[in-house]
């Protein structure tokens, strides 16, 4: 084997460090400058006519409670490892975000949480960390299926023997996925899966579920006012049925975390174009949901990137 001495090894931490952070910039630097489709010019005459201390204020306290509720969660989970801080869990998931950004569906983050645990924890905190995304998909995709049956019940996007077709398949994949949960691919099968989700103490699974809608309730909000604040006047479940089923198509798509904005800005113009609201608002709205609840935390996690040490090992 080909021995790294540990300068060496620490210059190669350097240099990955400073990829993931100057990366990281760029992109965030490039979606915001070279979108053609965001007209600054219209943001700043609205902004000037509605601007408002408490305004702002709200709306990045959203953001902030949007993370913070994120960071909870992962505290809660990760003491089936080991117990940590709240600054312990804050760092571990503003660095996983930065590491994840450019990864599909930011698989990226699995890795990151991980090299702050020892190596025989990974799969654990990798385990960990599934969970801990997974309830937030589930909630996404069980609200989205009912907001976009009452936006559909108004707006008729599909028909109702689509609709029908939809579920039918559903209901036959799930059937599918039990009856072969006793198949293993890789020593890995449903089964197994359950068995370790369930040896996870119910308290921490409660309170993982009930984070989790803390979160949901704060984002999809923050979305909600953000309509309000650009003088959008619709109903309040015309408005969160639009929201709830932009999360879940958007969400369904693979994609990369710098390129978010742009998948949920897409599917959401489609939705808010059927309610009439004017395409740039739709972009404008998405782009500032990217840079508070993306752009912000990437730029704090960035910090913990370059400041991350490796573990050694005694």
């Amino acid at each position: 084997m080909i021995s790294i001495s540990h300068k060496a090894k620490q210059f190669l931490v350097l240099i990955i460090k400073l990829l993931i952070v100057g990366g990281a910039f760029y992109f965030i630097y490039n979606q915001l400058a070279n979108n053609d489709k965001l007209d600054w010019q219209k943001f700043i005459v609205l902004f000037n006519k509605n601007q408002s201390v408490t305004g702002i204020g709200f709306i990045l306290l959203l953001s902030v409670l949007n993370r913070f509720f994120e960071i909870l969660k992962w505290q809660n989970l990760v003491q089936v490892v080991q117990k940590i801080s709240l600054g312990d869990a804050t760092k571990q998931v503003l660095a996983a975000l930065t590491a994840g950004l450019f990864t599909p569906n930011g698989v990226g983050e699995y890795a990151g949480k991980a090299l702050f645990f020892e190596k025989s924890e990974t799969k654990k905190i990798i385990f960990l960390n599934l969970i801990c995304n997974g309830i937030q998909m589930v909630l996404t995709v069980i609200i989205g299926i009912f907001g976009l049956l009452y936006f559909n019940a108004n707006y008729n996007v599909i028909t109702t023997k689509t609709v029908a077709i939809l579920f039918g398949i559903l209901i036959v994949v799930f059937t599918v996925l039990f009856s072969v949960k006793k198949i293993a691919i890789k020593g890995y099968s449903i089964e197994k899966l359950i068995h370790k989700i369930n040896e996870i103490p119910k308290a921490i699974h409660q309170k993982n579920i009930f984070l989790a809608i803390c979160r949901y309730l704060v984002f999809s909000h923050q979305y909600y006012f953000l309509f309000l604040a650009f003088d959008v006047d619709l109903p309040y479940l015309t408005l969160m049925a639009a929201i709830t089923s932009v999360y879940f198509l958007a969400s369904s798509l693979p994609t990369f975390q710098f390129l978010d904005f742009a998948v949920k800005g897409s599917v959401a113009v489609y939705f808010f174009g059927i309610l009439g609201v004017n395409e740039w608002i739709v972009i404008f709205i998405s782009t500032l949901m990217w840079f508070l609840n993306v752009v912000l935390p990437v730029i704090i996690g960035s910090y913990y990137v370059l400041n991350f040490k490796t573990k050694t090992t005694k």
